[in-house]
């Protein structure tokens, strides 16, 4: 049979994404791929693959999946959440795992990850990665369209995601240290490309206003509650281009910042964009977060992506062996019968 992740519990939003479908806009097909690209990297080089290939993409609630391959390694990068590696599916209690790291799990186990914090998103990547068809190029899921990922939409209980690797490799199980993944205060943006369609009051109420992520948000837009940012000459323009973290202002007056599910074109004026190296903060904002924007020139915006480029760039350098204790290891002896007992000197009493 072949190798699969079998899905107990779906999360809430779990999909498979990628570093998304590039180069079709021009046909109306969204680019989808992670809204955290930086996670997804770092998820991916945990254990062993390359930037950008397929992983699970965790919001807000996490799924339980269990092995059904004689090994899987998996890693868990982004928000922290309890994760928890169960012996079966019956068991209640296991072993807890901290995200940032890497786990060698065999079959009929299972991982449970909770609720995250601190993050809107997670990633888990399984060395080797899914088994699963490209569209355009890309295993990355756009649910509105139905395509991508699996079958074109969020995971299900029962579903059972094919592996390219039934067995894991000898690389050791690993830690990934000193990768901030904190948001910064405000998110850097360029302002346009309509600014001449806004007065001067709005743009600085735009700037100087702090807004809340609304409830309705979603992977296509993230819609902000908080002060209008009122368009004196009305929403009738030409539709033109969507860029990734464009900020744009519909009648109602409330901002809607475009993510990695965005429609290609669109006919609202748009205040400012968020510069490329805070897309993959901006991903992180989860629902009911505060969110204000700082504006930066162009050559700024410039100057910081190539910092994030070389943070991204030494992401392999911070990737250090996990050295297992008896906890640890115990459990694998006594699965092996390599062993009949174990004796904790911490815990042994007169």
């Amino acid at each position: 049979m072949t190798p699969g992740l079998r899905v107990l519990s779906p999360g809430l939003l779990t999909t498979v994404q990628d570093g998304g479908r590039l180069g079709h806009q021009r046909l109306g097909i969204a680019v989808s791929g992670a809204l955290d690209t930086v996670s997804l990297r770092a998820a991916n080089a945990l254990v062993g693959n390359p930037p950008g290939m397929g992983a699970l993409e965790v919001a807000y609630v996490g799924p339980t999946l269990q092995v059904d391959a004689e090994e899987a390694r998996l890693s868990f990068v982004g928000a922290h959440a309890e994760i928890e590696v169960l012996p079966d599916a019956g068991a209640l209690e296991g072993q807890r795992v901290e995200p940032m790291r890497s786990i060698r799990l065999r079959r009929g186990e299972v991982v449970r990850v909770g609720s995250l914090s601190d993050s809107a998103v997670l990633y888990i990547a399984v060395e080797g990665g899914f088994d699963i068809a490209p569209v355009l190029g890309s295993v990355s899921t756009y649910i509105r369209g139905g395509f991508g990922g699996w079958h074109g939409r969020a995971l299900r209980a029962g579903d059972r995601l094919p592996l390219r690797c039934d067995q894991a490799s000898d690389r050791e199980d690993c830690r990934l240290d000193g990768l901030d993944l904190r948001r910064p205060a405000r998110l850097r943006a360029i302002v346009g490309p309509q600014q001449d369609l806004f007065s001067e009051r709005e743009i600085a109420t735009f700037f100087d206003s702090d807004f809340t992520v609304s409830a309705d948000s979603d992977r296509v837009g993230m819609r902000l509650g908080g002060p209008q940012v009122h368009d004196p000459r009305g929403v009738n323009m030409t539709s033109d281009g969507i860029a990734p973290g464009s900020i744009q202002v519909p009648g109602s007056g409330q901002p809607i910042v475009l993510l990695a599910d965005r429609q290609t074109t669109g006919g609202y004026p748009k205040i400012a964009t968020v510069i490329s190296a805070d897309l993959p903060a901006l991903g992180r904002v989860p629902i009911g977060a505060k969110i204000a924007f700082e504006p930066v020139t162009i050559d700024a915006a410039h100057a910081l992506r190539r910092e994030l480029a070389a943070e991204i760039g030494r992401i392999y350098d911070r990737i250090v062996p996990i050295e297992r204790d008896a906890t640890e290891i115990a459990p694998l002896l006594l699965a092996s019968n390599l062993i009949s007992g174990v004796f904790d000197a911490q815990s042994w009493r007169m």
